[in-house]
This record gives structure tokens, sequence and C-alpha cells, in this order.
């Protein structure tokens, strides 16, 4: 049953994150919002792999830990990288 309670809390917090998607200031904050869905999607499916018996969640989990990482380099390179080049011409 915790186990429950604690996902739905994760939860709680990617709903939170939303909102600074849709109101944050730079993108930089709205990125990190994004990330934040990423760490509580990875939390929320491991807190069930564990309550629920059901180990494949990790498998699913680490997939999309690995996917995360490949977005905040994406963006890294698309955002950071474009805006050095602008400024520099």
């Amino acid at each position: 049953m915790i186990h429950v309670t604690v996902a739905l809390f994760l939860l709680l917090t990617v709903v939170l994150g939303m909102v600074r998607i849709v109101y944050g200031p730079t993108v930089a904050d709205r990125m990190m919002a994004a990330q934040l869905f990423g760490t509580s999607g990875l939390a929320i499916l491991l807190v069930l792999a564990w309550g629920m018996d059901m180990p494949e969640l990790i498998d699913i989990a680490l997939t999309f830990s690995l996917l995360a990482t490949l977005a905040t380099m994406t963006f890294v390179r698309r955002v950071w990288y474009e805006e050095g080049k602008s400024d520099d011409s």
C-alpha cells in the first residue's frame, strides 16, 4: 500500500512540473521541468516494480533513464551551442 502512496506523490510532482513547463520564464526552466518528468517517471516505475513484485518494470525504468540522458544532451547541443554561435556572429 505504501508503494502506491509514494507513486501518487511522485505523480503529483509531475503535475507541478507541468505548471513550470507552461509558465517557466526561460527555456532552461522548461527543460529542467521536463527532466523532472524523466526522474519522477523513473522513480514511479522503480517503486511500483518493488511494491508489485514486477522486475520487468526495472528494465523499462532503465530505458527511460537512457532516454532522459539523450534528451538532455540534445537540448544542450541545440539550445546552448546555437545561442553561442549567434552571439559570436
